[in-house]
């Protein structure tokens, strides 16, 4: 609408109570985990071993729509929440499109990132069981940051496997997570059984998510009173992250905003599936038409060229089996500089509205990421992450096709982050180093020859 603010800021007040659980009002759940020695579905009391109670007890929940944010959770949150719903106006002119755009901004605190919202939650339920101790994995060191910044907060030991080409490229990233006291490891490292076993198989790999992930649970397996945490693909992250869309929810009805397309960039898709859960619920029950489009990288397209399987959520092959989108989980995908989006699976939840056709999926090339970046910085002032401008880019796409047709569309992205730890990257686009990388199908065949030959 002409007359929308700028910044559409909420006031404490109007910040979310409840998360919102998409399970609860799905007309077909996701496929529950299974544990890979029975086959069967895995019980409370198995989750209970790797992750906190109250979490899995979120994780299983698939009846009440309304989570209750505990009050010790939201009095975290108001340090840099709510956070707010920009109209992109010069974005908007520079591409002089009728279309209008709007970004729902999660970069206002020092991890830059959306990952706060889970990482206050995940330590706050840890903290509540007496844990003393916790480990996990980071891609592009926004959840690492994140749970170093809650760790510190609520006083707990944490141990970071960091994929080791994202650790190499943001070195900073590494010193703000020691800051807060976190400890780094690269990942695939000589520290665990797994790391080793990778390494042998894949001398001078750069790593994965999926390789991270397996010595972080390793660790967390074989110390006391310590649990793993992870940073999202799990339903009870996802549950998290959807204050993000809550808040978008109040502030377009506020200001009466329709969306018509929602877009967010999707690795493990706890962001993209926080962004539109309240939204999707809606048109669930047929209350809206709204186009979502999750936005991957060409070089990790799990949803625009995986395979609906179930499979390990990470390379050693020790969480239990999950149904998703994969490339499989021996899968090693290239160095790209996106590295929160280069994970071989994508979230049960979003996996099955996607094979269910609630929502759309694209990928996009690193070299065209930038360009949208770029633009966006110098017309916007905002120095997007690599993750978050996969989003940018699709908005830009959708908005010059309203600029071709005259329709007037509202579109509503996540800018999930800030990328002033991504300088790297961004120096390799400048000096025109960068590359972009298409697995091939060959690519492709190797990892999912990884997948479990099972049927149930």
């Amino acid at each position: 609408m002409a007359n929308t603010p700028y910044k559409i800021y909420l006031t404490e007040d109007e910040m979310p109570k409840n998360w919102y659980n998409l399970k609860a009002v799905m007309k077909e759940l996701p496929t529950p985990f299974i544990n890979p020695a029975t086959l069967k579905p895995c019980t409370a009391e198995e989750l209970d071993q790797v992750f906190c109670n109250d979490l899995v007890e979120q994780e299983l929940n698939t009846t009440d729509k309304y989570i209750k944010i505990p009050e010790e959770i939201r009095a975290f949150y108001k340090m840099y929440r709510p956070s707010p719903l920009v109209r992109a106006y010069c974005l908007e002119k520079q591409l002089d499109t009728p279309a209008e755009i709007y970004y729902k901004f999660e970069g206002s605190n020092t991890s830059g990132s959306h990952k706060l919202n889970s990482a206050a939650a995940q330590v706050y339920y840890a903290k509540k069981q007496g844990l003393t101790s916790l480990t996990t994995e980071t891609g592009a060191g926004q959840w690492g940051t994140a749970l170093a910044m809650a760790c510190a907060y609520y006083n707990i030991n944490l141990s970071v496997y960091m994929v080791k080409v994202s650790a190499e490229q943001k070195p900073y990233r590494k010193a703000v997570i020691e800051t807060y006291g976190g400890k780094v490891i690269p990942s695939p490292s000589n520290t665990t059984e797994v790391g080793r076993k990778i390494l042998a198989e894949n001398p001078g790999t750069g790593g994965s998510l999926g390789c991270a992930i397996s010595e972080a649970m390793e660790v967390a397996m074989k110390t006391d009173n310590c649990r793993y945490v992870l940073g999202s693909v799990l339903d009870h992250v996802l549950l998290h992250q959807s204050i993000i869309g809550e808040e978008t929810r109040i502030a377009c009805e506020k200001y009466d905003i329709k969306p018509d397309i929602i877009i967010g960039c999707a690795g493990g898709g706890s962001n993209f599936g926080g962004l539109i859960a309240p939204f999707m619920g809606d048109k669930i029950h047929g209350q809206n038409n709204i186009q979502f489009i999750a936005v991957e990288p060409v070089s990790c397209p799990s949803l625009t060229r995986g395979k609906y399987a179930f499979d390990f959520g990470d390379t050693g092959q020790t969480t239990p089996l999950m149904k998703m989108y994969t490339l499989g989980a021996g899968f090693m995908p290239s160095p790209n500089h996106a590295g929160g989006l280069r994970y071989h699976g994508m979230s049960p939840i979003v996996s099955k509205l996607y094979d269910d056709g609630y929502l759309e999926a694209c990928s996009v090339e690193q070299l065209k990421v930038f360009e949208a970046a770029t633009m966006f910085a110098r017309c916007e002032g905002t120095l997007p992450a690599p993750e978050s401008a996969h989003a940018l880019k699709t908005a830009i796409d959708e908005a010059l096709k309203c600029k071709e047709t005259g329709e007037k569309k509202t579109i509503v992205f996540g800018l999930t982050g800030t990328g002033y730890f991504d300088l790297t990257a961004y120096m390799s686009y400048n000096d025109a180093t960068m590359t972009d990388y298409i697995p091939t199908n060959e690519d492709l065949e190797k990892g999912f020859a990884t997948l479990p030959n099972i049927k149930l």
